[in-house]
């Protein structure tokens, strides 16, 4: 009898962990485009990674949120390149993620409006919030466990292919849209746009906040009681 209950239960638990896995990774995204927007009004440079569509949208004039989704879909197509015949049809979810990020940018951006801090004290403020919001949301939608985001994609396709590590090819990647997004800023603009001290700032602070934004998550999660669903293979 316990047996029979327990293989009815286990398809609705499954539902159940999916469901809340889509929940966390959505409003993991929607956190994390919360956090561009913060970096964004203060002035004081983004995120390596956003930073080269940032100036592709300086530049063009072209909405930010549709820039974000080019270039992840152009990171998705370099994993094509990479891959040829080992890239599965499954990885083009990727492209609704790409989509769906570069919406809530937009939306973040036209929700927080012209908000700002004045002084350099206040820009700060606005860069920490930002940082603290990013960590939150990455963390959020990478315990998911579900779509990788493109760039991540990119990153673990080209790692594997280096036969190297995750991290020291997200370090060259970054330094890559960085230089890029300087170039075109300045090669059109004669002026840097996105990159600033609050850009090394976020590269060095946020893979650092990862672990605490983790651990409050996971408090939370068993408060409501929700870890264990979350993290089935954690359960004794």
């Amino acid at each position: 009898m316990t047996q029979q209950t327990s293989n009815i239960d286990e398809p609705s638990e499954k539902r159940k962990r999916f469901v809340l896995q889509i929940i966390f990774y959505v409003v993991g995204l929607v956190v994390t485009a919360f956090g561009i927007a913060f970096a964004i009004n203060s002035r004081l440079g983004i995120t390596p990674v956003t930073s080269f569509p940032y100036a592709i949208s300086v530049v063009s004039g072209i909405r930010i949120g549709t820039c974000v989704t080019i270039f992840l879909i152009f990171c998705i197509f370099i994993q094509f390149i990479l891959l040829r015949k080992e890239f599965k049809l499954i990885e083009l979810t990727q492209i609704i993620v790409a989509t769906a990020f570069g919406f809530f940018v937009d939306f973040a951006i036209f929700v927080l409006g012209d908000f700002g801090i004045p002084t350099y004290a206040g820009q700060l403020t606005m860069l920490a919030i930002s940082i603290v919001i990013v960590s939150f949301g990455l963390v959020m939608y990478l315990d998911a466990k579900l779509v990788l985001m493109p760039v991540e994609g990119l990153t673990t396709v080209i790692a594997q292919k280096l036969s190297t590590s995750f991290h020291r090819v997200k370090i060259v990647l970054d330094c890559i849209f960085v230089l890029l997004s300087i170039t075109i800023t300045f090669a059109f603009l004669n002026e840097i746009y996105g990159v600033r001290e609050g850009t090394v700032i976020s590269a060095i602070v946020i893979g650092k906040l990862l672990p605490y934004c983790r651990a409050l998550i996971n408090m939370i999660l068993r408060k409501i009681k929700l870890y264990n669903l979350l993290n089935p293979e954690q359960m004794s």
